[in-house]
């Protein structure tokens, strides 16, 4: 969220900060790119909270689930291996590489595995292989104390932290990773606290969201979301919307393009004037999914396989541009993010409010991640 006090106790104008770069012929970026996008925003985080998705990071891993975890102790870490051994087969596992730093601290234990789920559990389950990961996923982090998987995508990782973003990348090394989609988010909580799994983005397989701004919907949207089993826990209104994603895409297999036309939906005026067939589709949209709709100020961008998704609120009240040079798409809260990283872009424009942004991978690149085409 949005507002800071200046040195002169005038409030300003400000936010959380967001980037996102996406090759779409799936050429594999340094993470440190993002770092240096989101670095140049400084001024809109406050340090209590900065995190990254990185999209293509595990290619010799593709075909597992990659699980990324706070452990409160070894305790917990015990516990939670003891589940993860009864559901899933174990390929590898690690912590993941940190480079201590002062600005960084009371780090948990951070763990990472590579798992795919028991044949035995999953027919025993009679779920698909989906549903089996986000029910043991949701399991750990509600029943198990001390514990919370942050990541459990394919392909794909979530690394987050409480402190300025630049020093959350240079935590987790990110230099070191390369991915074909990178996003980033510096947070500045003014009414949600600052914690380790409070940070963004927020992770259900492999969607991931970062979020600017406020959700002034947040409870009707929570309580229509958990009668379908998920759990807002975490203390920050974007986990909500991370939920959302998952509910509309993966269960009710909304496009999306639909799912955009939902969470920031048009208004009832405009969508009278729209011809048909959009105006019958618009209207069960948002008659069917009412509680759905997202309202408050809001830029997000939305990280997926193959693809990226930006999205602002319907009346635009947060800032959100993008650009692209040559296979190259940049979305950020400032154009100067993307000139750091891109000096010369080809094109640069502001999307209207409730226009989703969609890019994705050419074909090839598709089937050389493994993902659908």
């Amino acid at each position: 969220m949005l507002l800071k006090e200046g040195e002169n106790g005038n409030r300003i104008p400000s936010g959380c900060a967001i980037s996102g770069i996406f090759s779409k012929s799936g050429r594999r970026i340094s993470g440190g790119s993002i770092v240096s996008s989101i670095a140049v925003m400084h001024d809109r985080s406050n340090g209590l909270g900065g995190g990254f998705a990185g999209y293509g990071i595990y290619p010799e891993y593709k075909n597992q689930y990659a699980f990324h975890v706070f452990y409160d102790s070894n305790e917990a870490k015990e516990v939670c291996e003891r589940y993860l051994d009864r559901h899933f087969d174990v390929i590898n596992l690690s912590k993941i590489p940190i480079n201590r730093i002062p600005e960084i601290t009371d780090e948990p234990l951070i763990w990472r595995y590579f798992v795919d789920p028991l044949p035995t559990k999953l027919a025993a389950s009679q779920l698909d292989v989906k549903e089996y990961v986000v029910r043991c996923v949701n399991k750990i982090n509600t029943q198990i104390d001390g514990c919370y998987v942050f990541s459990c995508g394919k392909n794909m990782g979530v690394f987050k932290a409480v402190g300025f973003p630049e020093d959350v990348g240079r935590f987790y090394r990110l230099d070191e990773y390369e991915g074909y989609c990178w996003t980033a988010h510096g947070r500045y909580p003014t009414n949600t606290p600052g914690w380790w799994g409070g940070a963004h983005p927020f992770a259900m397989l492999d969607y991931s969201i970062v979020h600017n701004g406020e959700i002034s919907s947040y409870d009707a949207n929570r309580r229509f979301i958990e009668m379908y089993g998920y759990k807002c826990s975490l203390l920050t209104d974007t986990e909500v919307i991370t939920y959302i994603t998952d509910y509309l895409l993966r269960k009710k297999e909304l496009t999306l393009e639909e799912m955009a036309s939902v969470i920031a939906a048009p208004f009832w005026s405009t969508i009278e004037h729209m011809p048909e067939p959009e105006k019958t589709r618009y209207k069960f949209l948002r008659n069917t999914f009412s509680s759905l709709l997202i309202t408050g100020p809001f830029s997000i961008l939305l990280g997926f396989t193959g693809g990226m998704m930006a999205l602002n609120d319907r009346l635009k009240l947060r800032s959100m541009v993008v650009g692209e040079k040559d296979d190259m798409v940049y979305i950020a809260s400032e154009e100067c993010a993307m000139r750091v990283i891109e000096p010369n872009l080809d094109n640069i424009w502001s999307p209207r409010g409730g226009e989703p942004v969609i890019v994705r991978l050419d074909k090839q690149a598709m089937k050389e991640i493994g993902g659908e085409e």
